[in-house]
């Protein structure tokens, strides 16, 4: 009788515990046993109290009152209506520990989550990402790091300064930042100074990109005669005793004296022959000083075209001029030994002879001889007065197309029914004399060569030859030439 009651009274337990273990769950009202009231048990020795409907909601000590106050209630029963389940009431503990376990009644604080907004006061360094827990950093413009994280982004070391320079997140050294992003002179190598107005104002070559200080223009520093770069304070150009200086990359391939010109002057002559524009007349050539030229020039009746810087003339008149007879010496940055031999020429055509000035590359020494070879060949077929803009124009055409023909591959080239003669082919060979072709230093001098003709602002060189350029285009150098001989203009 003893055993009996005590098992009882341990169902009993059991059933409280399991159900204060499993409580309500999310979103179910409080599932509670039904009350015991008067009048269905005879026997009942304690009736719970009736909950008003109006009364606030039990704390959790009140719901372990009523759970004890049941449990007490059903050890008082008949142990014939008592509901024993045997060995169930150990099943329904273990399942009601096991859900007391597993209920989640918080959700941990994720401080990466996507979709949990950020706590007031987080923070993230701006360097290596990571949240910057309690404890000191350093602030700028909304932007956060930790004391050791605070560094340099070009040097790498810390930053102790009390101004430094903020490019995005990155913090730099002033001094640092400067050496990466002021802009220095090509020339002086210094940093360019700013104007009256606090801003940085230099200069820039339009082909080459060099930069330099706006003071370079009037301080007499040396530009080459040939590619026009300003001679940089660690460098030396070589000075030609007339006032012009050549940089290395130029002088590397100068054509010095007439002799070394030939071969170059009659590879022209071929060109031209290529394209059904053969000169008959042997017109002779030579390589000249700068006063030599100057003085042929002023001797010159006819032609008046002349660019402000002349580097080749094709003479009509008989005249006496001075021609270098042998390559100069180099000594330091100084031509030494120069050897000149005065020639006359005597006039046998409309065309006396061709000069070119001597210390240019041979892309420009070429370029030059192929301008004043169409001023021989209009004479000699007799185009007459034509007025500068013409003349000068389809002559800088034919240096235009020469130097194509020496860079540019073949499947690159203009062809514009370019041939004088339907005949002939309408694409050239180089007419390199280099065997293996050009350096690429030599082919962007001829892309600066190109350029320069081009964007020449003259009335003569430039508006010329950019219209008789778009009339070979249009038409092919055939008709373009037939239409200036009948009309003495290019045709529209």
């Amino acid at each position: 009788m003893l055993m009996s009651l005590h098992t009882e009274r341990r169902s009993s337990f059991m059933k409280w515990l399991c159900s204060f273990l499993k409580g309500s769950k999310p979103g179910e009202p409080n599932r509670r046993r039904p009350r015991i009231t008067a009048g269905e048990e005879e026997d009942t020795l304690w009736q719970p109290p009736v909950r008003p409907k109006n009364d606030p909601p039990r704390n959790d000590n009140e719901e372990l009152d009523r759970a004890i106050a049941e449990s007490l209630a059903e050890d008082v029963k008949p142990p014939k209506e008592r509901n024993h389940k045997g060995d169930s009431n150990d099943e329904d503990l273990a399942r009601a520990i096991q859900d007391s376990l597993n209920m989640n009644p918080y959700t941990p604080y994720n401080p990466y989550a996507p979709s949990q907004a950020q706590p007031r006061g987080h923070r993230v360094c701006g360097r290596c990402k990571h949240e910057i827990g309690h404890g000191h950093y350093l602030s700028c413009m909304g932007i956060y790091w930790h004391p050791q994280c605070f560094r340099c982004c070009s040097c790498g070391h810390p930053i102790r300064e009390t101004e430094f320079t903020l490019l995005g997140t990155d913090p730099y050294h002033k001094l640092c930042y400067k050496e990466l992003h002021h802009p220095k002179c090509d020339v002086c190598l210094q940093f360019i100074p700013t104007n009256r107005s606090g801003l940085i104002e230099y200069r820039a070559h339009p082909f080459w990109g060099q930069k330099y200080c706006p003071l370079h223009e009037q301080d007499r520093t040396p530009r080459c005669c040939s590619c026009e770069k300003m001679e940089p304070r660690n460098t030396k150009y070589m000075s030609l005793g007339d006032g012009r200086s050549l940089c290395m990359e130029c002088l590397g391939s100068a054509v010095m004296d007439t002799g070394e010109c030939q071969p170059l002057y009659h590879s022209i002559r071929d060109y031209y022959e290529g394209m059904n524009m053969k000169l008959d007349q042997q017109i002779p050539m030579l390589l000249v000083e700068r006063q030599a030229l100057n003085e042929a020039m002023e001797g010159e009746s006819k032609g008046p075209h002349h660019m402000p810087e002349t580097r080749g003339l094709c003479l009509s008149e008989e005249q006496t001029v001075s021609s270098i007879l042998r390559r100069p010496r180099i000594g330091g940055n100084r031509l030494l030994d120069m050897r000149t031999q005065p020639q006359k020429l005597t006039r046998r055509c409309e065309v006396t002879a061709i000069l070119v000035l001597y210390g240019l590359p041979r892309l420009l020494t070429g370029s030059i001889l192929a301008h004043e070879l169409m001023h021989a060949w209009l004479r000699l077929k007799g185009y007459r007065n034509l007025n500068a803009e013409v003349e000068e124009g389809i002559c800088q055409v034919m240096s235009y197309l020469w130097l194509e023909s020496e860079i540019l591959p073949a499947s690159s080239r203009h062809a514009p029914s370019s041939s004088y003669a339907s005949s002939s082919s309408s694409s050239y060979p180089p007419t390199s004399s280099k065997k293996g072709g050009i350096s690429h230093t030599e082919k962007k001098l001829g892309e600066f060569f190109m350029h320069q003709i081009a964007n020449d602002t003259s009335t003569a060189y430039g508006d010329g030859f950019r219209t008789a350029y778009a009339a070979v285009n249009k038409y092919g150098l055939r008709q373009t030439l037939n239409h200036i001989r009948l009309t003495g203009g290019f045709p529209v």
